[in-house]
């Protein structure tokens, strides 16, 4: 059974809130559609809903008490109900009443890629080692990161914060809720670049991760382009520790070697002077270069980095970030790698030189699926552009395009390249569809927003049950 994290006393002291019937929750929701049994619901007001109108279902589901501003009508008697000025700095408050209480060594991760993925190999390494707590899921904004500190374990050893954004100032106080001990930055690339005049604005925003620092260490990447920028930073702040990872030989996790085959990464790799071998459990060139920050950060909180890197192997990628299905079709198989979940000019160049590291079957093609990048801004069509040399740099045998962006792309694709293009998602996996083969290897990725998914379940209805189609055959009547 999970402890309890709050009674209705911590929270009316931790809030400031009113409520006259005792209670103790064991988690805490602010989805009444995934509130359990024993946790504390928070009735949030978002810019579409407004979570005081599912308190009853929240209870419903098991919920122990609600936190709400002002107060439901049409609930029992005895659903206790705890009453506060405005939920969401309620919910805020939580969060830094958990922080303080807790003697965790913290560990915050920002970037402009790769942090939910470091994030939970971070979690990975470190749960075997002691009590560890860890955001869900990638609950990295201004209701994310709070939540995620009030439902950590008083008494975890560690815990680990994703912590992202959109514009500049939204990191500081996220930054300040979690007071990292330990804060890395995975790197600095054009994410979001609509919401800023430079690729610099977007390091000095991440930037922001230090200012919740008390002293403590950073851990930046030493290969990208703001590396001295963002050290610089980290000093103005008072860190008093600034390391590294990268191939660049003054890191303090050095990349020595990398070979990669379809299912992962053998790495070795030199952590702060010991030299280590593991194995990556995902392909993927950007997965290896966050693997040494992984292990840095491990380091940097006194756990072990050999029992921390065996677990890295056994990672398995994030849905929509890489998972990989095999879908079994009339005479064989193929690859569907499922990227479909976000799309920036990093990610995008990473998802096709993964791609091209893998390898197909006989007389089979490595297929990108592509939909255009969002939040780009002015130069959306450059960076879309570009693409096209990526494209057949990596060898990548057949392209598939939708969205404004792409289809410019596309129409500067040498031709032996062009799959097809169409403005609907849907009718471009229905030709997808009719070319797929045994042995191809398909990615599909592009901004959540573009409904990539939509491709990934067309390719994923055309599963067929071998075992089926085997005992048919079998049996005389296939």
């Amino acid at each position: 059974m999970k402890q309890i994290l709050w009674t209705k006393d911590s929270v009316c002291t931790a809030t400031g809130g009113i409520c006259h019937i005792d209670w103790s929750a064991r988690g805490i929701s602010i989805d009444s559609r995934t509130t359990q049994k024993g946790d504390l619901f928070i009735a949030l007001k978002g810019p579409r809903l407004d979570g005081h109108k599912f308190i009853k279902q929240a209870f419903a589901n098991g919920a122990v008490a609600a936190l709400v501003d002002n107060y439901p009508t049409q609930l029992e008697p005895h659903h206790p109900v705890l009453k506060v000025n405005d939920t969401k700095v309620a919910l805020d408050k939580l969060g830094i009443a958990a922080r303080k209480r807790t003697a965790s060594k913290t560990i915050a991760v920002t970037g402009s890629v790769g942090k939910t993925g470091t994030k939970d190999a971070i979690f990975n390494g470190l749960k075997t080692q002691g009590k560890t707590a860890a955001s869900p899921h990638s609950y990295n904004n201004h209701f994310g990161v709070p939540l995620s500190l009030a439902i950590m374990q008083p008494d975890a050893d560690y815990a680990v914060f994703e912590v992202g954004m959109n514009h500049a100032g939204e990191i500081t106080p996220l930054s300040k809720m979690i007071r990292p001990d330990v804060s890395i930055i995975t790197t600095i690339e054009p994410v979001h670049i609509e919401f800023f005049d430079t690729i610099r604005d977007i390091a000095d925003a991440k930037a922001e991760i230090f200012t919740g620092m008390d002293g403590g260490i950073a851990i930046l990447n030493h290969d990208n382009e703001f590396y001295d920028h963002l050290r610089l930073m980290a000093e103005k702040n008072g860190v008093d520790q600034i390391l590294s990872f990268g191939e660049n030989k003054e890191a303090d996790a050095q990349l020595i070697s990398q070979v990669a085959d379809c299912s992962g990464t053998n790495v070795e790799a030199l952590i702060c002077n010991r030299r280590f071998g593991y194995r990556l459990g995902i392909p993927g060139k950007h997965l290896v270069q966050n693997s040494l920050a992984v292990l840095l950060a491990i380091s940097a909180v006194g756990a072990n980095v050999a029992e921390a890197a065996e677990t890295l192997s056994k990672i398995n990628p994030i849905d929509g970030r890489g998972i990989q299905h095999r879908i079994n079709i009339e005479d064989g198989y193929f690859t569907l790698i499922d990227e479909s979940y976000n799309a920036n000019p990093a990610s995008m160049q990473a998802a096709i030189e993964t791609l091209s590291t893998m390898k197909p079957g006989p007389c089979a093609k490595r297929i990108a699926v592509l939909g255009d990048m969002k939040e780009l801004g002015k130069k959306s069509e450059d960076f879309h552009l570009q693409l096209s040399e990526i494209l057949v740099k990596n060898a990548i045998s057949e392209v598939y395009a939708s969205g404004e962006h792409m289809h410019k792309m596309f129409d500067v694709l040498p031709s032996e390249f062009q799959g097809s293009f169409s403005d609907s998602v849907a009718d471009l996996g229905r030709q997808i569809i009719k070319r797929i083969r045994p042995g191809d290897i398909v990615t599909v990725k592009g901004s959540l927003s573009m409904g990539m998914k939509t491709i990934v379940k067309q390719l994923m209805e055309l599963q067929v049950d071998t075992s089926v189609k085997n005992s048919s055959f079998l049996n005389g009547t296939a």
